[in-house]
């Protein structure tokens, strides 16, 4: 039997070959028109204090172990929230006045007239300083004004009259992070290692249930720009949310009914963490 072309098939096989010739550019353009714009809106990897490297939260350790970050979200214009996080981040933003001293940090404390008691100190991991005649003074979790004030009480009670203090932030060392709100005990904590949220929350002698609303946000800078991560108490105690990782750096508020106002210009534009913290940068 000889072969037919084209132009002698039965007209339904001809139609269905030139209907078949006609889609297929058509299919093929949209499979790469697809293919350019999933590379394109790609979600950057997201890094820890300006530190590519640096893991930001995954609740997929397979993902973690292999170097694979949580990505962040695109940046989210907002005033009101960009207010809110710099004032609850400034308790570990270096150089703020509202700073919390840290375990490892460096001071500088002098006493106006008295050179011997100038000294240059180093927070211990406890903590503390040992300071001439005194002996030792909690630093941690205290600001720069905060010490100066007990240094000046101390040192007035029995050594000075009505002393002079000054003290200094000389240098940031502590791996540490700060948490606030509705815990037992607010401040900052040394981290060695891996540490998750929950370690952190147990450090500060766990959260308050008496006045905690349930929300968590965790500040942390990235590339230089501050960013946050909501995450929800119960899911996490539960087991439905992975525990996840906190960073040196991270400034953690888990969040009372009375700061509800004013944290809720934040929560406003934060999805809350399901399978992975998303970090939205605030500007």
């Amino acid at each position: 039997m000889p072969r037919l072309g084209l132009t002698q098939m039965m007209p339904g096989r001809r139609i269905g070959v030139v209907v078949r010739q006609a889609l297929l550019p058509a299919v093929c353009a949209a499979w790469v028109a697809g293919c350019a714009g999933s590379s394109s809106s790609a979600v950057p990897a997201a890094g820890g204090l300006g530190d590519n490297s640096a893991p930001a939260y995954s609740s997929d350790t397979a993902a973690a172990a292999s170097g694979t970050f949580a990505p962040t979200a695109a940046a989210v214009h907002s005033a009101p929230a960009a207010e809110v996080a710099a004032k609850l981040t400034s308790a570990g933003t270096p150089g703020s006045n509202a700073y919390k001293i840290g375990p490892l940090d460096v001071l500088d404390v002098a006493v106006f007239k008295v050179p011997d008691l100038s000294k240059t100190v180093q927070v211990g991991e406890d903590g503390t300083i040992t300071y001439p005649l005194i002996g030792q003074v909690r630093a941690a979790g205290r600001t720069a004004h905060e010490l100066e004030v007990d240094l000046k009480q101390k040192l007035g009670e029995k050594y000075l009259r009505s002393p002079q203090i000054t003290v200094l932030v000389k240098e940031y060392n502590s791996q540490r992070v700060t948490i606030s709100g509705a815990v037992k005990t607010t401040g900052v904590y040394a981290i060695k290692g891996r540490t998750t949220l929950v370690q952190v929350i147990s450090m500060a002698g766990d959260i308050d249930n008496s006045i905690a609303s349930g929300d968590i946000v965790v500040f942390r800078t990235i590339d230089g720009q501050r960013s946050a991560a909501r995450f929800d108490a119960e899911s996490i105690k539960n087991g439905k949310v992975d525990d996840p990782e906190v960073l040196p750096g991270d400034v953690i508020v888990v969040d009372t009914s009375g700061t509800k106002v004013a944290l809720s210009n934040v929560l406003r534009v934060l999805p809350l963490a399901t399978s992975a913290a998303i970090f939205v940068p605030l500007m």
